[in-house]
């Protein structure tokens, strides 16, 4: 079987995505958002990163500094805070029309 994706393309999907991926919260949901971005589909884009996660010898990407696994944690953490505030005005305005006596 043929490989369908070029060794650059290969090459700049998969950096691109590791670069990126303490953006998303998982290996899936960075390739689902990069994958069409580059042409590159999901699935594929998915099991080369695994890949090149489970295969420290051959670094894709730099080694990781200190501030850059900091920034990277505080970047996951302003994420899921700005999901929680996010379903907690919707919760709050849900209860508020609920208790709000004109809509009954």
């Amino acid at each position: 079987m043929s490989k369908r994706y070029p060794p650059e393309v290969r090459e700049k999907a998969l950096r691109l995505a590791l670069d990126h991926l303490d953006e998303y919260p998982s290996a899936y949901a960075a390739a689902q958002a990069i994958g069409p971005m580059v042409d590159v589909h999901p699935e594929s884009l998915r099991q080369w990163i695994l890949k090149a996660q489970a295969s420290p010898g051959k670094p894709v990407a730099a080694a990781k500094t200190a501030e850059q696994l900091e920034l990277e944690q505080l970047r996951r953490e302003n994420r899921e805070l700005k999901q929680a505030n996010e379903i907690l005005k919707l919760a709050s305005a849900f209860f508020a029309r609920e208790l709000d006596p004109r809509h009954r």
